[in-house]
């Protein structure tokens, strides 16, 4: 699927940076285009990947390039008043070459959960191609502000798109980790899943084609569903060696049924694991599963055996699948699409959190205008000067 990427804020900046790192290591080209869009200068300074012309400041005349300090509402107005400038930067995207937009922002902070979902409006005003999010939740011992921006940016970037891509980083923070490490640790599990999710289908020069290709048309069918999505992900290491293995081989060296059920065994491991937002998987409306390392691994029956594996599970007929040959991999992978989910304990939290903000928001403005209604009158209704 060929991709035009655009980070905005800190943690979308450095994820399409690890992006563009993934598939020029891989090969997928994929990201045809990317963006990094921030208020904060030293954020976009700090990027490897991103072309320069391409790194976007926005907010100068307001914050002088220190960001927005995780005021996501202040995010969201530096993002309308200038969202020329990021659209200059867009400009140089090869329209004609893309099959889609995917705007990455962490939903924590204050320039990437105010202005994501900005953006997300404009381009799909703007142009016909599919406009997809991929959200990355902050971890609930990050601070209550950062539960409150994603609380509150959560239900208009998933309105903006045309689907969210959520990642979780409180089922993925690990005890005792320092805050650095984490996020780079996270940000190469990103990048792992859902590059080989993107990259499906895009072969490069003196690449293998699969047997069962996922094309892009197959993505944005699954991703159609509109709403939010998660990701599953298994792998398994494979002797990258073409000797024979036991008389039931094939003229590759590889026992076909031992492959077989080697796929089978990563479909569950996959929606059944560990998944970007954990999710009951039943409540999917479609799915999509890839099976990606080294062709002699990736046969049609166990591709096919594993997407009957999925329709049983998620109760669903709409279930594509196919195979993205990786000829130098050592390991074979699977991974797993599941759009439009519905039973989402961290989505129902986050919900809650934003009812709550709200209705406090509501309190605290009524006991303001009351408190301030009687500082400035007397006992019998007349208006006391405040000085």
């Amino acid at each position: 699927m060929k991709l035009a990427m655009i980070g905005f804020g800190q943690a979308g900046g450095k994820i399409v940076d690890k992006f563009i790192e993934y598939d020029r290591r891989t090969g997928s080209q994929a990201v045809r285009s990317a963006v990094a869009v921030n208020t904060a200068k030293a954020d976009l300074m700090g990027l490897e990947y991103v072309p320069e012309d391409n790194q976007v400041l926005i907010g100068q005349s307001r914050v002088k390039g220190h960001g927005v300090g995780a005021d996501n509402e202040l995010g969201a107005e530096l993002a309308e008043e200038d969202i020329d400038e990021v659209q200059s930067a867009i400009d140089n995207v090869p329209i004609h070459d893309i099959d889609a937009f995917l705007i990455v922002a962490g939903m924590g902070g204050g320039t990437g959960s105010g202005g994501a979902p900005v953006l997300a409006k404009y381009l799909k005003r703007i142009y016909t191609e599919p406009v997809y999010g991929l959200g990355v939740l902050p971890a609930r011992d990050e601070g209550g502000i950062y539960t409150l921006n994603a609380a509150r940016s959560f239900q208009t970037f998933t309105r903006e798109v045309d689907n969210l891509l959520v990642f979780d980083n409180d089922a993925w923070r690990e005890s005792g980790e320092s805050m650095g490490s984490g996020y780079d640790r996270i940000n190469e599990e990103i990048v792992r899943r859902f590059g080989i999710l993107f990259g499906a289908g895009e072969v490069g020069d003196g690449g293998e084609v699969g047997e069962s290709v996922v094309d892009s048309s197959e993505i944005i069918n699954t991703l159609s569903t509109g709403g939010v999505s998660t990701v599953g992900y298994a792998a398994e290491a494979v002797d990258n060696d073409t000797g024979l293995l036991s008389r039931f081989t094939s003229d590759d060296g590889v026992d076909a049924t031992h492959a077989t059920n080697r796929l089978t065994s990563l479909v569950r491991k996959a929606a059944l694991g560990r998944l970007t937002l954990p999710c009951e998987i039943e409540s999917a409306e479609r799915s999509l599963f890839v099976a990606s390392g080294p062709s002699r691994y990736l046969n049609r029956k166990g591709i096919e055996k594993s997407r009957k594996w999925l329709e049983r599970e998620t109760e669903s007929m709409e279930v594509r699948g196919g195979d993205y040959p990786v000829g130098d991999a050592d390991h074979v992978a699977g991974v797993v699409l599941l759009s439009g989910v519905s039973e989402v304990p961290r989505v129902d939290e986050l919900q809650s959190v934003a009812i709550e903000a709200q209705d406090n928001i509501d309190e605290l403005r009524a006991e303001s205008d009351e408190q301030t209604t009687d500082l400035i009158e007397d006992e019998d209704g007349e208006l006391d000067p405040l000085f």
